[in-house]
């Protein structure tokens, strides 16, 4: 596996940065306080390609590698979770209609996905199951005409703002995939605030009374809305979350060393006491790590290996459970100000305990993996 970034994926990762920098950098704080993403932001979002950038080309898409979809990912979430939240649930959430849509469908609804015009959002968690699709309890009643949707979704990230959402309803006992409007009879959506980390992703409730969805708004077969979700849709958000969680590594590091470079204590700066030294090392030895795995699974993805989505979720487990640990080190290191709104890394710490927990657990990929390190081939050791 060659990692010598090609003349794309630099440019990728330069322009991402360029606008993580100009756009993100001076409001993170304020989208954190405030827990609402700004609309300037979402404009901004808008006009410059990444809400499309893993859509196809054909539809107006960025058409981005994995490595360089990855590179953008960890440069807008060093900078911003919420909004790199932002970008994952659109371009994930799209990707059931790139998978799964009839020609039909893809021409109704992904150019203006892949311009950012309209907002797409997954609504699979509910109350009482969580996310296990095998057990939800939104009900699809087929009718003379298409479907009557009822039940209540929750912790859909930017639902607030969203024009489309992919929901998963049962058919009888058949998890099916649905494209609901967000200005058809009967949805409601309420706000859901105060939250631990990504507080800025403007998380939406989503009530369904009877709301009627025509056929022409299926997505896949009926049945399939288990299959899809796991080979499609959760694992393009489980890839983006691994970067994501580099991202928030890295960003750690950063605001740590320029933290003990300038921070004095006993008259002399921290970053000449070995205990801090050794942490900044832990630090970077997990960011490393983490991308390395990151860089892994964009391979597998890349060449389509049947094991990608095990390598995804590999690289994800490693680095949100890095994440968290790295963040908890470095609003130790800040000592107080760790804890105060100041500084970055109490943000990040928040931010982490959350990535640890999106797109599967922690425990349950310890459990699947399980299995995954049981069957690899010799030599992918």
């Amino acid at each position: 596996m060659d990692l010598t970034l090609t003349d794309a994926q630099q440019a990728a990762r330069s322009q991402a940065r360029q606008f993580a920098t100009e756009h993100l950098d001076p409001v993170a704080a304020e989208i954190d306080r405030a827990q609402t993403t700004p609309a300037s932001v979402i404009e901004a979002l808008d006009g410059s390609g990444w809400l499309g950038a893993a859509l196809p080309a054909r539809w107006g898409g960025g058409e981005l590698d994995p490595v360089s979809y990855g590179l953008a990912t960890e440069e807008i979430g060093r900078a911003c979770s919420s909004v790199r939240s932002l970008m994952t649930v659109h371009n994930m959430a799209a990707q059931g209609l790139v998978r799964f849509g009839t020609a039909e469908q893809q021409a109704r609804w992904l150019p203006s996905l892949c311009t950012g015009e309209r907002k797409i959002a997954f609504a699979l968690t509910e109350p009482e199951v969580g996310s296990a699709a095998n057990e939800v309890g939104t009900d699809a009643e087929e009718s003379s005409d298409g479907y009557l949707l009822t039940g209540i979704k929750t912790w859909i990230t930017y639902g607030l703002i969203a024009d489309l959402f992919l929901v998963i309803a049962r058919c009888g006992d058949r998890p099916t995939a649905f494209i609901v409007e967000r200005n058809m009879a009967g949805v409601s959506l309420e706000p859901i605030t105060d939250v631990l980390g990504t507080r800025g992703s403007m998380l939406a409730r989503m009530r369904l009374d009877r709301v009627r969805v025509p056929v022409s708004n299926k997505l896949g077969a009926t049945g399939a809305g288990i299959s899809f979700v796991a080979n499609s849709v959760l694992d393009h958000g489980r890839f983006s979350v691994a970067w994501g969680a580099t991202a928030i590594i890295r960003g750690c590091l950063e605001a740590c060393g320029a933290y003990a470079s300038r921070r004095e204590q006993g008259g002399r700066p921290l970053i000449e006491y070995q205990l801090v030294r050794r942490q900044l090392t832990d630090m970077l030895v997990s960011e490393t790590t983490a991308r390395a795995l990151c860089y892994r699974s964009a391979h597998f993805r890349h060449m389509r290996d049947p094991n990608a989505a095990a390598e995804t979720a590999l690289a994800k487990y490693h680095a949100s459970d890095a994440a968290l640990r790295v963040a908890t080190a470095a609003v130790k290191l800040h000592g107080g100000n760790g804890c105060s709104a100041d500084f970055p890394v109490a943000r990040y710490l928040r931010d982490a305990t959350v990535m640890s927990i999106i797109e599967g657990t922690q425990e349950m990929h310890q459990i699947a993996l399980a299995s995954y390190a049981l069957r690899r081939p010799d030599g992918e050791h």
